[in-house]
């Protein structure tokens, strides 16, 4: 892979767009994993303001310090860079206590996790709208378009994606020629809305190298029954998560009336 030339053209790319848009920047929600510390690399050596956003909410300590960490790393090397910490935890709280309660907990706990992540978008979006910014996604080719693993309207909710099109450990290729900082290329990817450790392999079942070659398996028309032991296992489970969140990445269905009928 040409690293150097991506990132000069992820760069170029996102410079022209901006411009092209007419605004002043861009905003991103800066977690402390690989995906947000490489898309506010990026975004900063455009030269056009960047404001990164921390949101915890019942954020785990090391989440919270590799992102401030990183704040603070892009702050000394692009004068371009401001930041502002908004504690989203209250806000999430009394959002959860307004709603009413459900008998199955376990589900209630998922709504929550993607309601967090909603809560976010909002906010890049009001920061947004404040400063005339765009609002820059994190999200890679596996997640966006291979297993969806990201919440819609939460996440997934952006102006545009400048990472989208390269692999998870594309991603880490990029983040050691950035220079981005040690404790985020070694720590384990997170989405981060449990307000716990629980990595990305743990809720997927797979690790991001396994998924991306379940990917291009799919890719080449392979099935379930061409392989065996963990590859099959790894397969299915990526068929599974494509499968149940197509949803996220096709257009929003639209019911088309026949023209007969408007007549």
């Amino acid at each position: 892979m040409q690293t150097e030339k991506i990132i000069t053209h992820i760069v170029s790319w996102l410079k022209n767009y901006a411009e092209s848009a007419k605004v002043n920047g861009f905003v991103i929600g800066i977690s402390g994993g690989i995906d947000s510390a490489v898309t506010s690399t990026l975004c900063a050596k455009t030269g056009l303001d960047v404001l990164c956003l921390e949101m915890p909410i019942h954020q785990a300590e090391n989440q919270v310090s590799r992102a401030l960490n990183h704040i603070k790393w892009l702050q000394e090397n692009f004068p371009n860079v401001k930041t502002t910490q908004v504690n989203l935890t209250p806000v999430f709280d009394s959002l959860v206590d307004a709603f009413p309660k459900v008998e199955n907990e376990e589900d209630r706990f998922m709504t929550l996790a993607n309601t967090r992540a909603r809560l976010r978008m909002t906010s890049l979006y009001y920061f947004a709208a404040l400063e005339t910014y765009l609002v820059a996604g994190t999200g890679n080719k596996v997640e966006d378009f291979g297993v969806g693993f990201y919440t819609k309207y939460g996440d997934g909710g952006v102006d545009l994606s400048p990472i989208a099109d390269l692999l998870k450990t594309e991603v880490y290729e990029i983040a050691k020629v950035l220079g981005v900082n040690k404790e985020i290329q070694t720590a384990a990817p997170t989405d981060g809305l449990w307000g716990d450790d629980r990595t990305d392999e743990d809720q997927i079942g797979a690790s991001y190298p396994e998924l991306e070659w379940a990917m291009q398996m799919a890719d080449e028309g392979k099935t379930s029954s061409h392989f065996s032991g963990r590859q099959q296992e790894v397969f299915d489970i990526y068929t599974r998560f494509n499968r149940a969140n197509k949803h996220k990445m096709v257009p929003i269905p639209v019911c088309e009336i026949p023209e007969a009928l408007k007549k």
